[in-house]
């Protein structure tokens, strides 16, 4: 197994997409209270991210890298198409739903949310390269585990209840995020170099270092929201994670 795979392996079996929240949201299992709420979250992800990533490309000395990463960021921001810049896609969707978007930009964060942006935004503008890295690397990987049970779940819930919702920002994510996976494939070659020897044991332990940590940010995001939820959701969580 190569690093890539390994590191891949480790993103796809975290919790930070392989939780009870996630399981009961791909079933569109949700009150209009966890949607309110789901959605005012999330909207912080989708409005802080481009300045994220533009956190870690300022901090980044590899070129190849560097290329790889403007290639993430230039997809947020529209790739030149105002319209298309995915927080206005999310803008869509919090009207469609019935929520005002300066109420969700002046709605507090959960703890658990502020924990996440502020977490991811400390390692991918680590001076660490090879942490920072990870941390994209584990995000981009687990991002289409997660639109595959964001999108049943909104989807489900359209057809029950809301009519007018507009999916298209998670949509849209789900058919781009291959090409978000290449570009960090392609980043990791770049360290590893041709020989797979480009890394030193210290920047993959570092790198893993990065992975884990977003993904435990994602996971603790999550379960922020899921003890939000009713009191038996908690009871699910403890057999989930029995299991």
């Amino acid at each position: 197994m190569t690093f890539y795979q390994e590191m891949r392996s480790v993103v796809l079996g975290h919790r930070a997409i392989n939780n009870s929240y996630l399981d009961r949201f791909q079933t569109g299992d949700l009150t209009d209270a966890d949607l309110k709420e789901f959605t005012i979250e999330f909207y912080n992800f989708a409005r802080f991210f481009p300045q994220i990533l533009v956190s870690q490309l300022v901090n980044t000395e590899d070129e190849k890298v560097a290329d790889e990463l403007t290639k993430v960021l230039y997809s947020e921001l529209g790739e030149g198409q105002t319209r298309h810049r995915h927080e206005f896609l999310y803008r869509d969707f919090l009207r469609s739903v019935g929520i005002d978007v300066h109420k969700a930009m002046s709605h507090p964060m959960l703890p658990s949310t502020r924990a996440y942006i502020e977490g991811m935004e400390r390692l991918y503008s680590d001076g660490n390269h090879a942490k920072a890295l990870g941390a994209s690397f584990g995000l981009e990987n687990m991002a289409i585990t997660m639109w595959d049970h964001l999108i049943p779940g909104l989807t489900d819930l359209r057809t029950t209840r809301y009519p007018h919702m507009d999916i298209t920002y998670f949509t849209f994510h789900r058919q781009l995020e291959s090409t978000h996976e290449e570009a960090m494939e392609h980043a990791v070659a770049a360290v590893q170099g041709a020989t797979n020897e480009g890394m030193s044991d210290q920047e993959k332990e570092d790198f893993r270092c990065g992975v884990n940590a977003v993904l435990g940010y994602l996971e603790g995001f999550w379960m922020g929201l899921e003890r939000r939820g009713s009191p038996d959701r908690e009871s699910r969580e403890i057999h989930h994670h029995a299991a």
